[in-house]
């Protein structure tokens, strides 16, 4: 089960990503964040890893498995019969802007039943996110 939320944001990919890949400052910018901890160093990288406390949720650690510096990443969590799989675009728009599309894809053996067990608070969490996203974005500009 798939769900996602998308926003233009008035200001170049370059300038998203550098908010989007900084992972440990998005709690100052969403409140569906609590914290982010970073288990390694550097820049986001493949197989990057990070812990994510979130409201309502329990803690959890993802791994980078797909990278594309400047335009996206992907990072997967995986539970007891459940692989938490977040996508995260960036992509310029014709007028210098960004069109950004989070997305969240829950499988396994209970990945679908979790998908609709918390598909309202996803749906409101990847909306937070992209409109927290979109305004932090424009005030840095």
């Amino acid at each position: 089960m798939e769900q996602s939320a998308t926003v233009d944001i008035a200001v170049p990919p370059e300038q998203v990503w550098e908010v989007l890949s900084d992972v440990e400052s998005w709690s100052g910018w969403t409140p569906t964040v609590t914290s982010v901890h970073r288990l390694d160093d550097g820049p986001l990288r493949l197989h990057s890893r990070a812990r994510i406390r979130q409201p309502r949720l329990p803690e959890t650690e993802y791994v980078v498995t797909e990278l594309e510096p400047g335009r996206s990443f992907t990072w997967v969590a995986t539970g007891p019969g459940v692989v938490t799989t977040a996508r995260h675009d960036a992509e310029p728009l014709a007028g210098g802007g960004t069109r950004v599309r989070l997305s969240v894809t829950q499988s396994g053996w209970l990945g679908s039943l979790m998908g609709r067990f918390y598909r309202g608070l996803t749906d409101r969490y990847l909306a937070n996110e992209a409109d927290g996203l979109k305004v932090r974005c424009e005030q840095q500009r």
